[in-house]
């Protein structure tokens, strides 16, 4: 049973489900439905595709989740920035509108559903830490602009085209002449109101003595109501007899189930994209669900996110639907509704499948700039620059793979801003490995502590040399130690010992184990003995396992001041007899250094 439950987590929620927790989750369906409904037809027309295709990738994967997933407020369906994404890879392939768009869009779904499935079944959760924190950030800020420049062409009503923002840009610029008056009244007057909605109607609504639940829920109604008024608008007034483009007739009733096109041709163009797609949803959808599953103390199980966000994929192609994910602002609106289990999101699907059911004709005179204004107002949210001059003011190399990634994703597409961003990080990381920190040490007078010579008043002695090595020693960064070593006896003729000082070293590879020997070889040639210091129980006891002790032409010691007492006892007595001012800085840590 445990074994189910591990790859099943709906049979360990469902056997404590009561009826109270069926009328929170209830709640809070009825209220991200009401926000998803919009959502949904506005995200499938970024993604190129027909507006119901995003009710139908709103209803078998939220049930799917509701099976497999593990956060209980997480709220999968279709994105911004996998739509984004999804109009760009299918984009390559197929034009809009046609029959092959669509399928494209189904396989790419499938694709991503089983690659997900597979990196769970094989935990391979962790190649998500391929994308660091600056790269993903910068990914999101570069695709919410490019989103919204997208959208300009909706809320203008002219025709444009283009998957980067320069291709965007030039093209609107183009057909500023053609901008249709009515259709940018409507559109730029939906945006003003969604963003008053965003941040000013629930504090309004506070004020004139609404409980907080009744004013964010009708705050969380906002892109309904821009939908109904201009639906309305749009129909007494048959605006789309004046040039404004509308939704138009959306096919009423659910999907039928089918399977995915088999062309080897299409699967392997389609193969790359998938995966980017699977890895971003992936990290975008586990950092909401670890985040909100911190506020109640729960947690979630990576890798069965891995199954969970697959099965929801493959359910998504199966019903005719595009790649899905987490989304964070519903899944945060879902976790302040009250969701108390993943049963919420399969309430909200039969709530998407209610609307696709009944509610479809009246959305026929929609005009597309509403829903290009939802989509600005969802994912300008999402741009942080103040995170582009924190990550500049904290490290230079995190913002340079920031910055690559934003301006590769805004001047050449979302593909290869991701597959720069990964490379830089990547990059940076076996440049950052292979120079580990090293620090020539000294000891604090009247104590027994050995700190850096650069940042703090410390005594040090003429023939025992010390380097501390903060890191683990590893292929990538051995030779580094070696050159480190040389450089520094070749500079001190004086030296007799070198002491190598290793309380961070937590593992030594085979590479590492031959530069140590190395080390001793050489410095032995050289009249020098070689020790060590402070080593960890587990590094020894795989030094143990070689001959590398037994050439050992020094000794290795328990704590540095040890090695300093039997090296240089005549330095270690200064040291001892000399007590520093307690405001000495010798005696205060000054940063993360030490």
């Amino acid at each position: 049973m445990i074994r189910f439950q591990r790859y099943l987590p709906v049979l360990d929620w469902g056997s404590r489900y009561d009826r109270a927790t069926a009328t929170s989750d209830l709640v809070a369906a009825v209220i991200v439905t009401i926000m998803l409904i919009p959502q949904s037809l506005a995200y499938a027309l970024l993604a190129g595709l027909p507006p119901e295709i995003g009710l139908y990738a709103s209803i078998l994967p939220l049930i799917a989740y509701a099976i497999f997933g593990t956060s209980r407020a997480l709220a999968v369906g279709p994105v911004a920035v996998v739509s984004l994404m999804t109009a760009s890879a299918v984009g390559e392939f197929a034009q809009q509108g046609t029959p092959e768009y669509l399928g494209a869009a189904i396989v790419l779904a499938f694709i991503s559903g089983l690659m997900l499935v597979l990196m769970g079944l094989f935990r391979l959760g962790f190649l998500a830490n391929l994308l660091s924190h600056p790269v993903i950030s910068g990914f999101i800020t570069a695709s919410g602009l490019l989103i919204a420049s997208s959208q300009l062409k909706h809320i203008l009503g002219v025709p444009a085209h283009g998957h980067t923002l320069y291709d965007i840009v030039l093209s609107i610029a183009s057909h500023l002449n053609e901008v249709n008056w009515i259709t940018f009244a409507i559109g730029s007057a939906a945006t003003i109101f969604l963003f008053w909605v965003r941040k000013s109607l629930k504090k309004m609504l506070l004020g004139l003595g609404l409980k907080p639940f009744l004013a964010d829920i009708l705050t969380k109604a906002g892109p309904v109501a821009a939908v109904a008024a201009t639906t309305t608008l749009s129909a007494a007034f048959q605006l789309g007899e004046h040039g404004v483009r509308i939704v138009g007739d959306i096919p009423s009733g659910l999907p039928a189930p089918q399977l995915p096109s088999l062309d080897s041709e299409l699967w392997l163009a389609m193969a790359g994209p998938a995966l980017l797609i699977s890895v971003i949803g992936f990290v975008e959808s586990v950092s909401v669900a670890q985040t909100l599953a911190a506020k109640k103390r729960q947690r979630i199980e990576p890798d069965q996110e891995l199954i969970g966000l697959g099965a929801s994929n493959i359910a998504s192609a199966v019903s005719g639907g595009y790649p899905v994910t987490g989304g964070f602002a519903r899944s945060v609106v879902n976790f302040d509704a009250g969701a108390a289990t993943p049963a919420a999101g399969a309430f909200t699907a039969v709530g998407i499948a209610l609307a696709t059911l009944f509610l479809t004709p009246l959305l026929t005179y929609l005009p597309q700039a509403t829903l290009a204004a939802t989509i600005i107002v969802a994912v300008l949210s999402l741009v942080d620059f103040g995170a582009i001059r924190r990550t500049y003011a904290y490290s230079k190399s995190d913002f340079a793979a920031m910055a690559a990634t934003i301006l590769v994703t805004l001047f050449f597409g979302v593909e290869q801003g991701v597959v720069t961003g990964v490379g830089l990080s990547i990059a940076l990381y076996l440049f950052r490995s292979s120079r580990p920190h090293t620090a020539i040490v000294g000891i604090v007078p009247g104590t027994e502590h050995f700190r850096n010579v650069d940042r703090h008043k410390v005594i040090t002695s003429d023939s025992v040399l010390t380097l501390r090595v903060d890191e683990s020693l590893f292929f990538a960064n051995s030779r580094y130690l070696e050159d480190r070593v040389y450089t520094l006896v070749a500079e001190n003729p004086d030296i007799d010992h070198v002491i190598l000082m290793c309380p961070a070293v937590n593992a030594v590879d085979a590479s590492a184990l031959e530069s140590l020997e190395e080390i001793n070889l050489r410095l032995s040639d050289s009249d020098v003995t070689f020790h060590l210091s402070e080593v960890k129980g587990p590094v020894m006891d795989r030094l143990k396992r070689t001959d590398f002790l037994d050439h050992l032409t020094g000794q290795v010691f328990l704590s540095q001041y040890d090695a300093l007492c039997a090296l240089d006892p005549l330095t270690a007595h200064i040291a001892e007899s000399r007590t520093p001012k307690k405001t000495a800085p010798s005696a205060v840590w000054s940063g993360p250094e030490i």
